[in-house]
């Protein structure tokens, strides 16, 4: 498959988030990979955008939910009401029937509310009244969040942190970006209408092209090695084998991005913050970018 489609759908991301290729390259690796995407960052800088522009480019049914702490398991799954006429419980389906869920500050719900979405980030499924319900092909979940030290957020619990194949930080803009943007406002530019990019077949195509990659042994060595550096932290529990699966699937959709079959060191290096971070930082008073940093200097890729 052509991979203009792939840059015009990166292209078209970064008139929606200026000056930030990097985080929309990993967003769009995280999919590729058919993994979930967590954005965490302060209110305002472009969180919500990001997401809101993944879905429309896609073209997929999507819905956004705004997480706040008086939410219910049910306002997101759904819920069965009786019916008087049938004489029997019907099941109404909740948003996260869509193909995308856009879970807005995730992290400002209760603990009970942010489980509800566990089976179906894992197993594309929910259980509900004893009932199982498959959910839509593609599907995907794009969750922000606020940092902890925000009031009232709960902290995610790390059952559910793993669930997401990456964290990205989207961060402050450059000055030069921040200018365009506020010359943009001033002058009365407004952002063309975004299209979609890919089609949700064309999608499925892509993401089976990335399990086609392949992988040298002296590559995945090298991805072993850094699983196990980071199991001989003191600071932290090392990575799971769940978190080097997410890891090589991650890395392969990058190099479906650069355009090519195979797998190199570059492309492990390119994902491993957004894959590993956020799986570490829960454990100890470190800092994770830091630990993260320390294993990829530490472990030479030997090819």
């Amino acid at each position: 498959m052509s991979h203009t489609t792939i840059k015009q759908l990166i292209s078209q991301l970064e008139q929606v988030l200026l000056g930030k290729p990097m985080q929309i390259k990993l967003a769009v690796a995280c999919i590729l990979a058919k993994g979930h995407l967590l954005i965490e960052d302060l209110p305002g800088m472009g969180k919500t955008s990001l997401s809101h522009g993944i879905a429309t480019s896609l073209g997929m049914s999507y819905q956004r939910i705004q997480f706040t702490s008086d939410m219910l398991p049910a306002d997101i799954l759904g819920v069965s009401i009786f019916d008087q006429n049938l004489q029997k419980f019907e099941f109404h389906k909740g948003p996260i029937f869509n193909q995308m869920l856009l879970a807005d500050e995730i992290n400002r719900a209760s603990p009970k509310t942010q489980s509800a979405l566990l089976e179906a980030m894992a197993e594309q499924q929910i259980t509900q009244d004893g009932h199982t319900y498959p959910l839509p092909n593609p599907f995907f979940v794009i969750a922000t969040q606020n940092p902890q030290d925000q009031s009232g957020t709960f902290p995610l619990p790390e059952s559910q942190l793993d669930r997401f194949m990456m964290r990205i930080s989207i961060g402050y803009p450059s000055a030069e970006a921040e200018m365009a943007m506020l010359k943009n406002q001033h002058h009365g530019h407004k952002r063309p209408p975004l299209k979609q990019c890919l089609t949700s077949a064309e999608l499925m195509d892509l993401q089976a092209e990335v399990n086609q990659v392949s992988a040298s042994d002296a590559v995945l060595k090298y991805l072993l090695a850094l699983i196990d550096m980071s199991r001989q932290q003191n600071q932290a529990s090392g990575l799971s084998p769940r978190a080097s699966l997410a890891l090589l699937q991650a890395a392969k959709a990058w190099a479906v991005i650069e355009q090519r079959n195979y797998l190199v060191p570059e492309d492990i290096q390119a994902v491993f913050h957004a894959v590993a971070e956020h799986r570490i930082s829960a454990h100890g008073q470190f800092q994770a970018k830091a630990l993260s940093d320390t294993l990829l200097a530490s472990v030479n890729p030997i090819l």
